[in-house]
């Protein structure tokens, strides 16, 4: 019996989606435009891979960054049109763990 293949577009969006963090900084972002440094404050994550998951983000055109020219420069960090189209997606996912995930301090 032949195994049913998975869509190519499904198993990279899962692959991107999955990655460790990066729900998460696109979770936080659905509240508007951030600095790194209030991203960072907001998921406890480290710098480096904050960085990395942003930059990931960018490529594929999830999360746009502004260079606003002020002193200091200030850059911030939002969601484009196709990253504010994976919030129903991860609401979803909030509801259901809402409904079925235990959380550490209830064990």
């Amino acid at each position: 019996m032949k195994q049913p293949t998975i869509c190519p577009k499904f198993e990279k969006a899962i692959s991107l989606i999955s990655q460790r963090w990066t729900a998460l900084v696109i979770y936080q972002l659905l509240s508007g435009s951030q600095r790194f440094s209030e991203i960072q404050s907001a998921i406890g994550i480290s710098g480096k891979v904050l960085s990395e998951r942003l930059k990931e983000l960018e490529q594929q055109e999830v999360v746009k960054r502004e260079v606003i020219p002020e002193t200091p420069v200030v850059i911030e960090y939002s969601l484009t049109e196709k990253g504010h189209s994976i919030e129903p997606i991860l609401r979803t996912i909030e509801n259901w763990s809402q409904q079925w995930v235990v959380s550490e301090s209830k064990q």
